[in-house]
Formats: structure tokens, C-alpha cells, sequence
């Protein structure tokens, strides 16, 4: 009887699955998005459409309804699979894409950058050739985008800034003093390269935090180093917190 229903109900769902696809035009079909009929049945037509050529796996349980066009099928939007990667691991903007995202410069990059606590590159990305750095510490999963951009951008020592030093700056400054950004940020400062941590002390003297939490990120360096604070050695603060001078600028 089992067989029969089975028999039965393959079909209808392999119907089902190929009409909702030919109605969605191009995009990205999950397992979940055909949530009102049978997971295995769904598996199996989406597998078969595959091997007839009308989809695309991108991963596991992850395809892809491509268009003609005149340079022939069309590809995934990358800010399509990052989305969809996004379910897996936390994403968060690096390199040029997080100081875009920052407003510290209008370049876009000609490959999206990313950050994840992931141990390796989510396979959905490697198809779009988003570049992808791995390891971040597990304490981003705690932070917004906004927060982690802002620490790629101290480890970059603010060098991908379209502004003047100054202007940078400031800019850091205000996007620190947002309600409980610099808290937050000293919060999971601890995992950070030293002179992130350096460079957040100097911008919160400037920002007058408290004396504590400037006294907890002073613990964490120690006193004989000196650290490459890039485009941030302009601080007022800088050389309190043990920066370099620019002229001797070495990477710490």
C-alpha cells in the first residue's frame, strides 16, 4: 500500500515542484521553499530536474534556475548566494567592502569581501568568486555587521579611507559613539590583534570613555611594544597608546 501512495504521490509533487520553478523565473530554490509538500518527493524532483538540465546544485539541498541570455545562461547574483550562505555561518563585510559599507570610501571592489567565524569558505560562496576570510573570532557572532566592519577596518589600520586623515577619524569617532558600539567592541577586544586593541583605546580616550574600560584595554599590550597604527597615528592619543610614528611604520 506504502509503494502505491509513494507511486501516487511522486508525480503530483514532481508537477508541483517543476510549475512553482517555471512561475519563479530565475533564482535560487531551497528544499524549505516547497515546505507544503513531501521533503523526500521534493528532493527527488529537484535531483531529477537537475540531471534533465533545468537546474543547477549549488550545495547541498541549493539550486539554481538560470536565464538565456545573450552571453548564454546567467549566473547566480552574489548577493543572492550570500544570503542564502548567511543561514549557515554569519557573515560580515572585510577589506574594501567593509570600508564601503562604512562610508569610508565609494569604490566598490571588483571582488566582494567577506568575513566568517567559519573554518572554511561556505561551498556556496566559492562559485562567485567572493573573497572569503575565515577564523574571525567566535566572538563577531555576537556583533552586528556594522560593529565587525569597524573592527576590519582597525585591523587595516583605516588605510582603505578615501578621506583625509583627519575626517577618518572623525568618522570612526562618531560611528564609535553610537550607543554602545565602543562597549561592545571592547567587550570582545580581547581577541583581537594588540593594535586593534591599541588603536580602540586611543579612539576612546578621544571619545572619553570611562577610565575602567581604557584601564582593562591598556592591561591586554604590553608596554614595550609599538604598534603600526597606519592613517590612526594622526590621533591625538596615538602615542599614548604606543603607536608608531609614521615614519618608522612597521606591521605589529
Amino acid at each position: 500500500m506504502a509503494t502505491s501512495t509513494h507511486a501516487s504521490t511522486s508525480p503530483r509533487t514532481a508537477k508541483l515542484v517543476l510549475q512553482q520553478i517555471e512561475a519563479g523565473g530565475e533564482r535560487l530554490w531551497r528544499l524549505e521553499d516547497f515546505g507544503s509538500l513531501p521533503f523526500g518527493a521534493v528532493a527527488q524532483a529537484l535531483s531529477r530536474l537537475q540531471r534533465n538540465g533545468k537546474l543547477e546544485r549549488l550545495g547541498k539541498g541549493i539550486y539554481f534556475r538560470s536565464r538565456q541570455t545573450v552571453f548564454g545562461a546567467s549566473r547566480p547574483n552574489p548577493a543572492m548566494l550570500r544570503s542564502v550562505a548567511a543561514r549557515n555561518a554569519k557573515l560580515f563585510p572585510a577589506g574594501l567592502s567593509a570600508a564601503n559599507s562604512l562610508g569610508f570610501t565609494t569604490q566598490n571592489p571588483a571582488k566582494t569581501e567577506i568575513a566568517t567565524t567559519a573554518r572554511s569558505v561556505p561551498r556556496l560562496l566559492q562559485t562567485d568568486g567572493t573573497v572569503v576570510h575565515t577564523r574571525r573570532p567566535a566572538a563577531w557572532d555576537s556583533l552586528s555587521e556594522t560593529d565587525a566592519a569597524v573592527l576590519e577596518f582597525l585591523r587595516l589600520r583605516g588605510e582603505p579611507s578615501e578621506l583625509t586623515a583627519s575626517q577618518t577619524i572623525q568618522r570612526l569617532l562618531n560611528l564609535l559613539g553610537e550607543k554602545g558600539r565602543f562597549s561592545r567592541l571592547a567587550a570582545v577586544a580581547a581577541t583581537e590583534p594588540p593594535r586593534v586593541r591599541a588603536m580602540l583605546g586611543a579612539l576612546g580616550e578621544e571619545l572619553g570613555v570611562s577610565k575602567s574600560l581604557l584601564k582593562s584595554l591598556r592591561a591586554t599590550l604590553n608596554p614595550l611594544t609599538r604598534f603600526d597604527f597606519g592613517t590612526l597615528a594622526e590621533l591625538e592619543s596615538a602615542s599614548r597608546w604606543q603607536a608608531k610614528e609614521r615614519s618608522f611604520r612597521a606591521t605589529v
